[in-house]
């Protein structure tokens, strides 16, 4: 094992329970503030500018996802290949393979970065952005691209600290980065008089900030590692090629899953400005419930990928089962929170005065919400086999989900309205998790090796 420096942690050995808890509940906290830092932009929108804008706001998110799935893909990829190497302690391979994310990471951020700007009002025409909306929306999405490279490198960054089982770091990042972030937009809105640029440009800088600092700290740890007299090659093709495996399918199930939300909010926007002003603040609280409890599977995936390197896999196991204590509690919670307290939530997205949009926000979340522990357990499960590096149980089981979400929402909106898009959610989290589950049963994940 690697003897290493700050707070880098072995979670090869040790009670379990306690581990996992440690490890993964700052993680939780961490996402928790990276939703803050992203609902911001919704909250600020919708209270100082007003309904319109908050619909730009979440119009444009559908499309910024897919620039998010590509960042998430990277930090997969690398951060479940440097756990298995920091588990099996062969440390220079493990720090060229944080380099080799940084150098190709580099390369596709220029590629979307210019895709982006290019193909912008391609984008918001295809999801069907009503007329009066499409010039916030574009701005919101021009400024977000900008900022692109400060999204890769930081989702990067606290990935790779997540790896060497150091999950308060990244906390620490995102509690400043995401207040600072709300400030700035108050400021930029209310001070200074900016409508849709405002909070656009405020995320922009915030997240500028917390990259810079969060790649420069993780320089600084790298240098504790090991001796300095040891040098590690920059670049690997070889393991380049380990990352990609995990990587690239991470990229194309979100990618996709992104794609798919387009296709949903494309049925959305078709209803007007209230059921889209509704969705957007409901589904911020959505994705900030189901991308917590992505985040403790994160922290399961390193878990599982330091044991898998270190031949640990008994003790795989009984990680998944404290990942799905916590992430059950976790759903349950916050369940409770929005069928019982999320009209007032809401209200933190819009006036009170915005009824028709309330009533539609407030049905999402009850038809939702009842089965985030049926998608908890779909998440934690998957993390397992990401983990292990076993990537095609994974691809499916988050396909099938998604098919059936974007079939259902276009065949039930007709009948049902707005009401047949929301069902369309737990039906496909359901048929998700029974697959992913018989995947893991099977047990093929103990045997795949990627190092």
């Amino acid at each position: 094992m690697i003897s290493s420096g700050g707070m880098n942690r072995d979670l090869t050995t040790g009670n379990i329970r306690e581990l996992i808890w440690k490890f993964t509940l700052p993680l939780l906290g961490s996402m928790l503030f990276q939703q803050l830092y992203n609902i911001a932009d919704s909250l600020v929108a919708g209270k100082f500018i007003g309904p319109e804008a908050l619909a730009a706001v979440g119009n444009s998110y559908e499309i910024t996802l897919i620039f998010i799935a590509f960042a998430f893909g990277s930090n997969m990829g690398s951060s479940v290949i440097v756990s298995q190497y920091f588990g099996a302690g062969r440390k220079k391979e493990m720090k060229t393979a944080i380099t080799t994310t940084f150098i190709a990471a580099a390369v596709l951020v220029v590629i979307l970065t210019l895709l982006g700007l290019i193909f912008t009002d391609r984008l918001l025409e295809m999801i069907n952005t009503p007329a009066e909306l499409m010039a916030d929306s574009a701005l919101y999405l021009d400024i977000y691209i900008y900022g692109l490279v400060f999204l890769f490198f930081y989702n990067i960054a606290t990935g790779i600290f997540t790896a060497m089982g150091d999950s308060r770091t990244p906390f620490i990042f995102l509690a400043l980065s995401s207040t600072a972030n709300i400030a700035v937009d108050i400021l930029f809105v209310s001070a200074f008089g900016m409508g849709v640029d405002g909070v656009a440009w405020a995320t922009f800088l915030c997240q500028g900030v917390s990259s810079v600092l969060a790649v420069a700290a993780l320089i600084k740890r790298l240098r504790d590692i090991g001796e300095n007299k040891e040098k590690a090659p920059l670049f690997s093709f070889r393991i380049l090629r380990q990352i990609t495996v995990v990587a690239v399918p991470s990229i194309l199930q979100q990618s996709f899953v992104s794609v798919g939300n387009i296709l949903i909010q494309s049925v959305i926007n078709s209803f007007g400005t209230s059921v889209m002003a509704g969705y957007a603040a409901a589904i911020k609280l959505n994705n900030m419930v189901i991308t917590s409890i992505t985040t403790v599977g994160n922290g399961i995936s390193s878990f599982s990928a330091q044991n898998f390197g270190a031949g640990e896999t008994e003790r795989i196991k009984e990680g998944r089962k404290e990942g799905l204590l916590l992430s059950a509690a976790f759903s349950v919670v916050t369940a409770l929170l929005f069928i019982f307290l999320g009209r007032y939530i809401l209200l933190l997205f819009m006036n009170s005065d915005a009824q028709a949009a309330m009533k539609e926000g407030m049905s999402f979340l009850r038809i939702v919400s009842p089965f985030y522990i049926i998608v908890s357990v779909k998440i934690i499960t998957d993390a397992v086999l990401r983990g292990s590096g076993d990537m095609m149980p994974f691809m499916i089981s988050t396909f099938s989900d998604l098919i059936l979400r974007v079939g259902l929402a276009f065949i039930l909106s007709p009948l049902l309205g707005p009401v047949g898009i929301w069902l369309s959610w737990p039906i496909g989290w359901g048929a998700g998790t029974v697959i992913s589950y018989s995947f893991y049963k099977k047990g093929h994940w103990k045997r795949n090796a990627l190092i």
